[in-house]
């Protein structure tokens, strides 16, 4: 009985802490980095977040440095740290524009890496912090992404302090497989390609629906909210190859625009309705 219970706790936990972090860089970041503790549980159950859910989340995002607790006028709240917005910034370049083809005459950036098995878990950091830069695995102990990563790499293996088992090639592919065949076993490019089908599968009535009859503020922000939840993971697993190297029928570009057209619409009465319960 117990481990079933923990078993259905933990999905509602992991997308409770999926929401907020979705809150934060949506809403609290244009807010002026500064969100009211009532307000946010208030807004959060708007959108199926019980308090007790988004306590914990706020909990968990203030242990990892995230948030720190500031009044102000005599509310108490939290402020966005300097590590959030910092990371939220640079989320945003790429959940907001998505990830822009690269220009396949600038080469691939290439990491290798052999780390010991006394630090194993080291080497597994470097893995998902390579995977979720866009970094496919092209072999053993071997990554692969365009050139314009190169900096994200160093940054990545500096933080982890593995600068003396790791080394970064860059240059120009040259055979013999054939590079798009190559591509496409480093990445899951067809499930990517899938997960941009999907969210247009799932909003294209929805952005119908929005340009025709604008929703009132409150729907506006439920809308906006699941909107941005469920693209921001998208571009993150796109590592943006050139586009002479993907399908003629890569639907990346097409479910972005929709993603635009659906935020040109719902992104300011969102803000308005959250905003007053920065008010209250």
């Amino acid at each position: 009985m117990g481990s079933s219970g923990e078993g259905r706790r933990a999905p509602v936990a992991q997308r409770s802490r999926t929401v907020v972090v979705s809150f934060l860089g949506a809403i609290v970041r244009p807010m002026g980095a500064w969100m009211p503790i009532g307000g946010t549980v208030e807004l959060l159950s708007q959108i199926g977040l019980d308090s007790a859910s988004v306590r914990t989340a706020v909990s968990r995002l203030k242990a990892n440095g995230w948030i720190e607790s500031e009044a102000r006028d005599g509310v108490r709240g939290y402020a966005l740290t300097e590590q959030a917005s910092a990371t939220l910034a640079a989320g945003d370049e790429v959940i907001w524009h998505a990830r822009q083809p690269a220009d396949l005459s600038e080469g691939w950036c290439v990491v290798n890496f052999s780390v010991p098995e006394s630090i194993r878990s080291k080497r597994y950091q470097l893995r998902s912090h390579l995977a979720h830069l866009g970094f496919g695995n092209v072999g053993t102990a071997m990554w692969i992404a365009p050139a314009r990563m190169q900096p994200a790499a160093e940054n990545a293996i500096a933080e982890l302090g593995l600068g003396e088992y790791a080394t970064i090639f860059v240059g120009d592919y040259a055979g013999p497989q054939d590079l798009t065949a190559l591509l496409y076993a480093s990445w899951d490019l067809t499930a990517i390609d899938q997960s941009y089908r999907d969210f247009a599968a799932k909003h294209e009535a929805q952005a119908a629906q929005v340009e025709k009859q604008p929703p009132e503020p409150r729907e506006a922000f439920a809308m906006y909210m699941s909107l941005v939840d469920h693209w921001r993971k998208l571009p993150f697993r796109d590592p943006g190859l050139p586009t002479e190297l993907l399908a003629k029928d890569w639907s990346g570009p097409a479910a972005a625009a929709l993603f635009g057209r659906l935020v040109s619409i719902l992104e300011k009465p969102a803000l308005a309705h959250a905003r007053t319960y920065w008010e209250l």
